[in-house]
């Protein structure tokens, strides 16, 4: 088939690269010159484990194309995939501006059927939205779907070429029928393609990531109440995980969730909810507990410290919101640094790829080290805020001679309790003793 994907983003780069890699021609577009070229020339714009090589693969054999120009990405296409930022406004809601500017923009180039298809995640209601700004332009043939990606950052290749399930959201059977044929290679072991109404896959989205946050937000809070009654979280988690209508998957307590889908889904699902005059008040609890749990170290380090942190030094492990990711959008690291530098303490950070977008946020706030063991050079005491698989097993006899203090407050739970009490450490971590 040939494909059209507006929008170069995370979702967009990672969804036009794997359909290319099951032979379909495939243009993304993008306003943006200076990526569209990087891209064009074999400079891949985002870090994502195993994306690097099928992108190039298929840049190479011609099936991979990128272009500013919007007419010119979309005219032989028959689907037409929108992958395009939806940032929540101030009230939370998802600003719709650029889907919807593309859509009047695509109702003024249309001349023939095609399918078009929100991939972003968009509030229920929105497919509706995108075919009225087309049909103001254009009255000719064409269906808008709902097609919302669940692809997690780290495993995103995996996730894309063998989902778990594909949703479709579509009215007309001629849209059904070239969503499935584009599918088909995706699902060969059987994993399910399912059809609904536009409006139930939108809200499914939103759905599926507001109950992961849910579990996460509830496990922190368990975590908390372990704190306070001397039990071990992950005595609790392996308790309650190994039941499967709970299952074992988002139960790993933590200094809370990042990233640009589960904060932002999270209120949009609230404001959607608000619009209809219904109060969603498990989800409000949810975005409560994760703010506060993004700061749980806090008062463990001022506590250490004697509550004076001036000119106290910390090494920081880890600054994207999770592991094999660059992403730092809503990372925890990124409320530690400010609250450590608000009480007159200096940070060395280290992380595998992430140290690149914190500079672009922070500057030189805080130093950035070339390997996780420079960082501890002059420390009070190291911090760890991302799971990165190398930071699991360390040298543990250089981080002690490295450190002032042989103090590790862990946001990942990363170790042994027992363990790290024998090595003569003090260390805290989540929900444990």
């Amino acid at each position: 088939m040939k494909i059209a994907v507006v929008g170069t983003g995370y979702v967009g780069l990672v969804t036009g690269t794997c359909f290319a890699e099951t032979g379909n021609k495939v243009t993304c577009i993008d306003i943006d010159v200076n990526k569209v070229n990087k891209l064009s020339n074999g400079e891949i714009t985002i870090y994502e484990p195993g994306l690097e090589k099928i992108f190039l693969r298929n840049l190479r054999e011609n099936r991979l194309h990128f272009t500013t120009n919007l007419s010119e990405g979309v005219e032989d296409a028959e689907i037409v995939f929108l992958a395009l930022p939806t940032p929540p406004g101030e009230d939370g809601s998802a600003d719709l501006k650029y889907i919807l500017g593309v859509a009047n923009d695509l109702g003024k180039l249309l001349k023939s059927y095609k399918v078009i298809v929100d991939k972003s995640t968009v509030p229920v209601g929105t497919a509706e939205k995108v075919r009225k700004a087309i049909a103001a332009n254009y009255s000719g043939e064409f269906d808008v779907v709902s097609n919302p990606e669940f692809l997690r950052e780290g495993v995103a290749v995996d996730d894309f070429m063998k989902p778990d399930r594909v949703v479709i959201g579509a009215s007309s059977d001629r849209a059904r029928k070239l969503m499935g044929e584009l599918y088909a290679p995706f699902v060969r072991q059987g994993n399910p393609v399912i059809f609904m109404d536009e409006k139930s896959a939108e809200l499914t989205k939103y759905a599926a990531n507001s109950f992961l946050a849910t579990k996460i937000s509830f496990m922190n809070e368990i975590a908390q109440l372990c704190e306070r009654l001397g039990a071990d979280v992950d005595m609790v988690r392996r308790g309650i995980g190994s039941d499967e209508r709970i299952g074992k998957r988002f139960l790993f307590p933590g200094i809370g969730y990042g990233g640009s889908c589960f904060p932002k889904d999270v209120q949009a699902l609230i404001k959607s909810a608000e619009e209809v005059s219904y109060n969603f008040a498990i989800l409000k609890s949810v975005e409560e507990v994760n703010e506060k749990q993004k700061l749980h170290l806090m008062p463990k380090i001022e506590a250490f410290f004697k509550n004076d942190l001036k000119g106290k030094h910390f090494a920081l492990w880890g600054l994207a919101f999770k592991p094999n990711t660059d992403d730092i959008r809503e990372a925890p690291a990124l409320y530690l640094i400010e609250a450590l530098t608000k009480a007159g303490a200096t940070i060395t950070a280290f992380d595998p790829e992430a140290m690149k977008n914190v500079q672009g946020v922070v500057g030189d706030k805080i130093k950035y080290a070339t390997n996780q063991y420079e960082a501890l050079e002059g420390a009070d005491a190291l911090i760890i805020a991302t799971e990165w698989s190398e930071f699991r097993t360390p040298e543990f006899d250089k981080i002690g001679a490295s450190l002032k203090n042989k103090a590790i407050f862990d946001g990942r739970n990363l170790f042994e309790v027992a363990q790290m009490r024998e090595m003569g450490y003090y260390y805290e971590s989540i929900g444990r003793p």
